[in-house]
């Protein structure tokens, strides 16, 4: 089983879950987007129950809002909501790298963790944006399958990043991705705990510091048209 499937539900619900991940990394589903129950069952060949089950789950996770008398939507981030996201993901990445660090062992892992850094090499080098999406959740999988904490495999998923990196994803941003992945691999592969959560930390700010900057340029943008 590749690491970190257990977070999906099982049967059909799995496959509705799987397909939006799948749509909102190629920009076929957009943050904002309301999705209608009978649409994704016909999309999927599922029953509406699927549907109903895979939409609680990505609620849970922070991808999809549910609301009374409403179809679910996409959900859709302003700048305040992103950092108490990102606050979030800071301590829960940092944990997972030191603890992946920790626990690393190239017999067992070493394979596992090059081959993730492979993918996103390639995605990066291609600009393949929902490979490098795919590639991005595989690494993440592979710090949490190498720490092997369960009560952080159970909660990783319901900090909501999937759904910062949709809503973010301009080429400067992969690039801090991308780099900043491969600096705290570095780490883990050497065992060195402390270096691997301050990398993974200093990614985190990264990330906020940028789209900081995208929501400055974005306001600018719009002072400019008046």
């Amino acid at each position: 089983m590749e690491a970190g499937l257990e977070f999906e539900p099982a049967g059909a619900a799995r496959k509705v879950v799987l397909g939006i991940l799948s749509g909102l990394d190629e920009r076929q589903l957009v943050p904002g987007q309301r999705l209608a129950e009978t649409e994704l069952a016909l999309r999927y060949d599922v029953g509406r129950n699927a549907v109903r089950e895979a939409m609680q789950h990505l609620s849970v996770r922070g991808i999809i809002e549910l609301e009374a008398n409403r179809s679910p939507s996409i959900r859709k981030l302003d700048l305040a909501e992103s950092m108490e996201v990102l606050d979030v993901a800071e301590a829960m990445t940092a944990l997972a790298a030191r603890t992946a660090a920790g626990r690393y062992e190239e017999r067992l892992h070493g394979k596992l963790l090059r081959e993730v850094l492979q993918r996103l090499d390639v995605a990066a080098a291609e600009r393949e944006e929902g490979a490098f999406n795919a590639a991005r959740r595989q690494f993440y999988r592979a710090l949490l399958r190498i720490g092997d904490n369960r009560e952080l495999r159970r909660l990783f998923p319901s900090v909501g990043m999937h759904i910062i990196h949709v809503q973010y994803s301009a080429s400067d941003l992969q690039q801090v991705r991308h780099r900043d992945y491969a600096d705290m691999a570095a780490a883990i592969m050497k065992k060195d705990a402390g270096p691997a959560e301050e990398r993974a930390r200093r990614h985190v700010d990264n990330v906020r510091t940028a789209i900081a900057d995208w929501h400055a340029r974005r306001s600018n943008r719009v002072m400019g048209r008046r």
